[in-house]
């Protein structure tokens, strides 16, 4: 059979996204040569995965290669991982163009190039955005950090996604709980420095700095508050034992996309309210440790040989603060 152009504008009406299954179009009576012949080189269409036909040429967009790998695995696949949580809206993850899905645990499947398959006996209940069936994006997240070798990067992404709001502490919790889950380690670790309100990568450099430095442990991004109620500015770390502010001072690792956020913490007026501040940047926070631990240990015995001001303190979340503890 030859496909003349008429032909391949009938079939391209027939599959809306411009992906079909390649079985589909032998059932419509396309001949596997019409098709090998189509997917040549410099041809009208193109077989970017095994049993998949995109129906046009050219480089695929990431909306494509979600939608083959989609037609790829079949109905009741979900999209997890780095794919489900950037389209949750989670904004810091890292450099990953591939596409994971989850599929029944039956179901004999495999990867293929950029699709990613997991098989797993917890399929999870999708939710739809814009058509496209997500994990929930604890699951994708999780999913994500068990691919992933680099601190940092899932440091950066539960960060992200807690920050805005997208997903709590206690939703990541319970899907890490989840017997027989593999590779948690770091997702773990990042956990528990997120349930601390540590909010960056930067900020864990910090937080694991201070473990070690013999001080009590201080409470991470905290709003400071003058006593009729006006913001004075956000603290990375605040010691309210002594009314200490410690500031990581580089808004390239902080991860709060609230740009008010960041002028606030700019522009605020700690020391005109008579706090003590430490400004650190983050590169010594791995390159200085021993100098920056001083400093630390030299601001806090000093702030406590002044009386604390008078302030009130919440932990700052985007959405609304509540009481320090």
């Amino acid at each position: 059979m030859h496909l003349t152009r008429a032909d391949r504008a009938r079939i391209r009406a027939l599959f809306p996204d411009g992906v079909a299954p390649r079985r589909a179009l032998i059932e419509l009576g396309v001949s596997a040569s019409a098709l090998t012949r189509s997917c040549r080189a410099g041809g009208p269409w193109q077989s970017p995965v095994r049993g998949v036909i995109l129906l046009s040429a050219g480089e695929l967009t990431p909306l494509q290669r979600i939608q083959v790998a989609l037609a790829k695995c079949g109905d009741g696949a979900v999209l997890t991982g780095v794919t489900a949580a950037r389209r949750h809206g989670v904004r810091r993850l890292p450099e990953d163009h591939r596409v994971y899905v989850l599929v029944p645990n039956q179901r004999q499947l495999g990867s293929d190039g950029f699709v990613v398959v997991s098989r797993t006996r917890r399929m999870p209940r999708p939710i739809l955005r814009n058509g496209l069936p997500l994990a929930p994006l604890a699951r994708g997240l999780a999913d994500a950090a068990a691919h992933l070798n680099q601190l940092d990067a899932v440091r950066a992404m539960f960060a992200d996604a807690v920050q805005r709001g997208l997903c709590t502490p206690t939703d990541l919790a319970a899907e890490l709980a989840v017997q027989q889950r593999p590779r948690t380690a770091l997702a773990r670790m990042v956990l528990s420095e997120v349930a601390d309100g540590v909010r960056s990568a930067a900020e864990a450099w910090a937080r694991r700095l201070v473990i070690r430095s013999g001080l009590p442990a201080p409470a991470w991004n905290v709003a400071v508050h003058r006593r009729d109620g006006r913001l004075i500015g956000v603290a990375d770390a605040w010691w309210d034992d002594v009314g200490l502010v410690w500031e990581i001072d580089s808004r390239e690792w902080h991860l709060s996309p609230q740009e008010h956020d960041r002028d606030t913490r700019r522009q605020s007026g700690f020391a005109a309210e008579g706090i003590h501040v430490v400004h650190t940047r983050p590169g010594r926070l791995l390159r200085d440790r021993a100098a920056v631990l001083d400093e630390l240990v030299r601001a806090h015995a000093q702030a406590s040989r002044t009386p604390r001001p008078d302030v009130v303190t919440y932990l700052w979340r985007p959405s609304r603060p509540h009481p320090a503890t």
